[in-house]
């Protein structure tokens, strides 16, 4: 029988004593319960004498954003763990630490981020990080290579695969991001002011078969494990420092679905400066820094990956004259539908993104609503003919300015 509960912030603090060299036996230890996610508990344990501290994340079995009546299975804390485990390997300074797995509890015990700060809000605050993009351009293309048929054993990739079919927290990125926002769903979170927009996406059939294909590769294209939920607030980051968490939606997929996860949530930043700039100067200097960092995103992970695949590749096959042009030329596109896709989401599905939400100016606020919306449906229309990163730059760069009245 499962001995499975929520644990309340008291039976957190006991259960982190039991766990070995970490506390000094009968220490004084507080909690507070930190978890502004929509799936879980979330426990930051600390000793008073020493200040070390620790995370517990608890698996909650239901969506937290919703309640009991969206049950989730428990499973996902162990592909957590185990996500977190194997970035750990392949990027031992870029993904916290794991200290323990609890089954029962559905428990992941890691490092402690406290010194960082979630990237989204960091953005929202109109911060720079110049080494983010060499960063995660790294950790995408470690992560991403060394767990493909490229890079690992073709069998053991499979048996690995099956330890990441994940297909509750699948299905909901298949519906939220792949169906809902095409559609008049329920479960849609959309103002008023921009309902005629998302009637637009509604009966858009072109748009609607680009998604078709998007949709497609997320269902069938199992080329890597993703991450599956890479977005800024799944960063924590300071200037010198970054390190992805949360990978509960891992499982195997298209490669170019986390790449553009990170870029659209780079770009939603970039349309929200409609409210978090001061005036036109700022405005335009920190976009300008937000599409360097797009653009750095890719050309380091391009960069990383290249490499990766001349030095390690365990396919004699893959390593024909062209093929690997041909590889990420593809990737490329894939990448650029997948941010569209993920932008729009953002706008009219289920959950929002504070960069643009906790907009105060509701004039400002539409704006960057649009302009998100204009970037994303672009990026879905066009990906498959796209062939630079540049291009994907121009495409932000032009909707931007369109928004606001005239043409660069």
């Amino acid at each position: 029988m499962s001995t499975y509960h929520p644990l309340s912030e008291a039976q957190a603090i006991e259960y982190a004593r039991q766990i070995p060299n970490l506390f000094q036996a009968g220490s004084d230890l507080t909690s507070h319960e930190i978890g502004d996610g929509n799936l879980n508990l979330v426990f930051h344990i600390s000793e008073t004498a020493t200040g070390k501290s620790i995370i517990l994340k608890q698996a909650l079995p239901y969506a937290k954003v919703v309640g009991e009546s969206w049950p989730l299975t428990l499973d996902r804390a162990r592909i957590e763990s185990e996500a977190l485990l194997i970035e750990e390997s392949l990027n031992p300074d870029l993904v916290p630490h794991v200290y323990a797995y609890d089954a029962d509890l559905a428990l992941t015990v890691m490092e402690d981020l406290s010194d960082h700060v979630i990237m989204r809000r960091g953005l929202i605050e109109r911060n720079q990080y110049p080494l983010f993009a060499e960063h995660i351009g790294r950790f995408l293309a470690n992560t991403l290579f060394f767990t493909s048929d490229l890079g690992k054993n073709q069998q053991e990739k499979k048996i690995q695969q099956g330890r990441f079919i994940n297909p509750e927290l699948c299905k909901i990125t298949e519906d939220l991001i792949f169906d809902d926002p095409y559609r008049d769903a329920e479960t849609n979170n959309i103002e008023a002011n921009i309902r005629d927009a998302a009637e637009q996406l509604w009966a858009d059939s072109e748009l609607h078969f680009e998604v078709a294909i998007l949709r497609n590769k997320f269902l069938t294209s199992a080329q890597a494990l993703l991450h599956g939920d890479l977005h800024t607030g799944s960063i924590f980051i300071k200037p010198d420092s970054t390190k992805v968490i949360d990978p509960e939606f891992a499982y195997y997929g298209p490669m170019g679905f986390d790449i553009g996860a990170v870029l659209a949530n780079l770009l939603l930043n970039y349309a929200a400066q409609e409210g978090w700039s001061k005036d036109t100067q700022s405005r335009a200097s920190y976009r300008a820094y937000l599409l360097q960092t797009v653009k750095y995103v890719w050309t380091h992970f391009e960069t990383n990956f290249r490499t990766l695949w001349n030095e390690h590749c365990v396919d004699r096959v893959f390593q024909a004259p062209g093929y690997q042009d041909h590889f990420l030329a593809n990737l490329l596109q894939d990448t650029v539908g997948f941010a569209g896709a993920k932008m729009v989401r953002r706008i009219v599905g289920l959950a929002h993104v504070a960069d643009i939400d906790k907009i105060e100016d509701a004039a400002a606020r539409e704006r960057a609503q649009r302009l998100a919306l204009a970037i994303g449906t672009s990026f879905i229309r066009t990906n498959r003919q796209v062939k630079s990163i540049d291009e994907l730059i121009a495409i932000a760069t032009q909707e931007s300015a369109e928004e606001r009245g005239f043409v660069l």
